[in-house]
């Protein structure tokens, strides 16, 4: 399955997001595309989405004009969408226009597990 992790660049992502997802066991099972790898890199995310892409995992915790942008691509495309968000985050109601799948986390283990399970849920 081919994973694009949209998130906002107001925080931590490489040390919150991205590690815990590279050093668990769903990146020996899946391809997840991490657009902010490079601090300063450009990513052209309607390209991939309009090329093919499995799932778009958006974190969700910090709200940002982009990450809106590329989730209204998605939902056009109709790429299946998680949020993810910290727990006793206040997140915008508008996302249940695009998803139904909100999920509130507490740590990078739980994360994990609720990312796991969501994409199992997915599966055929």
């Amino acid at each position: 399955m081919k994973i694009y992790v949209a998130h906002s660049r107001n925080f931590n992502f490489q040390n919150e997001l991205y590690d815990p997802i590279k050093n668990s066991s769903l990146i020996a099972n899946h391809t997840f595309i991490f657009p902010h790898e490079e601090k300063n890199e450009s990513f052209n995310s309607k390209e991939l989405f309009q090329n093919g892409c499995d799932l778009v995992i958006a974190e969700v915790s910090y709200p940002a004009t982009g990450l809106g942008i590329e989730l209204g691509w998605a939902d056009i495309m109709e790429i299946p969408i998680v949020c993810i968000y910290k727990k006793d985050s206040k997140v915008s109601g508008s996302l249940r226009v695009i998803t139904n799948t909100l999920l509130e986390y507490s740590d990078s283990s739980d994360l994990i597990a609720k990312i796991t399970q969501e994409i199992q849920n997915l599966k055929p």
